[in-house]
């Protein structure tokens, strides 16, 4: 049988608390609960939970700094949960490590289908066979079965590592996901709409609804990805902005 998948709820409000932890045990997780910043990093270091979701309020440390310290060993999927509608907190709190984010109050229906979508991004990987790329994007991109060479950059599906002229780069999941994307596509451009469905694993022909908060959250996500990269907007190696529209792969350098 396989293990349990492991759940932490961080938030200081019981009533919240509680609810989280059915909804997370009812999709079948092992839930552990925090009151509080502290004691939810130190859960998080214990547990090493599949999936985190994290109040920005708490009563001793706010969510943004419980993120980032998180993030410093741990690659959980992080879901915000906050009172706060404004777009600079939902930013930053993307910026610190969270991969999603809902505002209080939620429908346990959303969270559930948020975390699910999450989930079938699994931690093992498929084997890399199964996600060779075709024999043009091998030719274009340099590529073998499940590994993409571009301008110095290597990524292996297999292992989810990234290097930079040699040197290791520690991405978020999410960050992988949408860097695999764009190697995978080459310079096909892939939109904002497209990147949001492709981290919550559905078909790019799926109607389902894609919000301007969606499409923000990927434009915070790639910037996160170029900060790590040390790719410039302005003079791309790797990822480039196509105004108004989504992202591709930067031309090859010559």
């Amino acid at each position: 049988m396989n293990e349990a998948r492991v759940g932490l709820v961080i938030e200081d409000d019981q009533d919240i608390r509680e609810l989280v932890r059915t909804v997370l045990t009812q999709a079948g997780f092992d839930v552990t609960v925090a009151a509080s910043g502290l004691e939810g990093v130190l859960a998080a270091k214990t547990l090493n939970p599949d999936v985190i979701t994290l109040d920005l309020g708490l009563p001793d440390i706010d969510g943004f700094e419980v993120s980032r310290q998180i993030r410093e060993f741990s690659d959980a999927y992080i879901v915000m949960l906050t009172a706060r509608a404004e777009e600079l907190d939902t930013l930053i709190g993307l910026e610190s490590g969270a991969d999603d984010y809902l505002t209080k109050p939620f429908r346990p229906r959303e969270l559930r289908a948020r975390i699910a979508a999450m989930m079938r991004r699994p931690r093992s990987v498929p084997d890399p066979a199964d996600v060779a790329p075709s024999s043009d994007q091998a030719a274009d991109n340099g590529t073998r079965k499940g590994h993409y060479s571009h301008n110095g950059l290597d990524l292996t599906y297999a292992s989810r590592s990234v290097t930079v002229d040699g040197q290791e780069l520690n991405l978020t999941r999410t960050e992988f996901e949408l860097l695999y994307a764009l190697l995978e596509a080459g310079r096909t451009v892939r939109t904002k709409s497209d990147l949001v469905r492709r981290l919550r694993d559905e078909d790019y022909d799926v109607g389902s609804y894609i919000s301007e908060a969606d499409e923000r959250s990927v434009e915070v996500h790639m910037g996160n990805l170029r900060k790590k990269l040390g790719d410039s907007p302005q003079r791309p190696r790797w990822l480039q902005t196509v105004r108004g529209v989504g992202y591709r792969l930067a031309p090859a350098e010559r």
